[in-house]
């Protein structure tokens, strides 16, 4: 007799354990809605052109049951000058994201990489400006412990952009 209370103990615990919940997509319409809406929003400076700035940058944004962005916290970007179009970008998402159900918050963190298109020769000139704007960045790094909590680490977008 215990040996059937046991059994049917451990079938209804094994029954109400989720090892992992099985969780829509955070931006509305998918992964690829995400990454083109990010594509075509992050609005890259004539400034960010001229310099030929490349980088990564990583970023936790919260946002609530509307899908609205409440903070927006820089992790680490290569280069100050990355920061601010991606921000703008992050801003005109708000409304767009879905968080996990019996939530009233959610964080999530989201590397960008932004880059330019090759020519297919490449010049001394361009070479030189690539290496000016590595050697002359100005990285945002965290000087203390950064903070997790609970978060869900979302795809790399890349934003790949043309150059005269």
């Amino acid at each position: 007799m215990k040996k059937i209370i046991v059994f049917f103990a451990a079938i209804l615990v094994t029954a109400t354990c989720f090892a992992q919940q099985d969780l829509a997509f955070p931006f509305q319409g998918g992964k690829e809605v995400m990454s083109n809406f990010f594509k075509q929003n992050v609005d890259v400076s004539a400034e960010m052109i001229k310099a030929k700035a490349t980088g990564t940058a990583v970023f936790k944004f919260t946002s609530d049951t509307t899908g609205a962005i409440k903070k927006i916290i820089v992790y680490y970007a290569d280069d100050i000058s990355l920061v601010t179009p991606i921000i703008d970008a992050l801003k005109k998402s708000d409304g767009k994201w879905i968080i996990p159900f019996r939530t009233k918050t959610h964080d999530f963190i989201i590397p960008f990489n932004i880059n330019f298109k090759a020519p297919a020769t490449a010049n001394a000139a361009l070479q030189k400006a690539v290496y000016d704007f590595h050697r002359n960045r100005r990285p945002v790094l965290s000087n203390d412990q950064v903070p997790l909590d609970m978060a869900t680490l979302l795809p790399a977008v890349s934003v790949i952009y043309e150059i005269n």
